[in-house]
């Protein structure tokens, strides 16, 4: 599956829980790493993984095995790995904190429809 296909599924779940300021940054002349990152925001723990579940849950329905997901139990900041695509969802508060769309700024917001 192609990396933009794997962007909109984890765009589409996460709007679909009413997911905070989705920001989608590519950031593939940046790292190695990944070539999306996609932020957002949950209004509760229960809401922040309420989206990640319905992440996987859209992931594996379009058979995109191997997810590493990280700081679930705590739900203040999950990660998702998806390889190409990483997820990260996050209570308000940390995402203000930590600040990774200033970190990463130097990417372009996608705007994708």
């Amino acid at each position: 599956m192609e990396s933009e296909e794997k962007l909109q599924i984890v765009q589409d779940a996460m709007e679909e829980l009413k997911a905070v300021d989705v920001q989608v940054l590519h950031v593939t002349d940046q790292t190695t790493v990944t070539d999306y990152m996609v932020v957002c925001s949950g209004t509760s723990n229960i809401h922040i993984r309420a989206i990640v579940d319905r992440v996987i849950e859209r992931m594996k329905e379009h058979d995109v095995k191997g997810v590493r997901r990280e700081g679930y139990n705590e739900a203040r900041w999950v990660l998702l790995d998806f390889g190409d695509v990483v997820a990260h969802v996050f209570d308000p508060e940390d995402r203000q904190f930590y600040g990774l769309e200033e970190f990463w700024k130097k990417s372009e917001p996608l705007v994708v429809a």
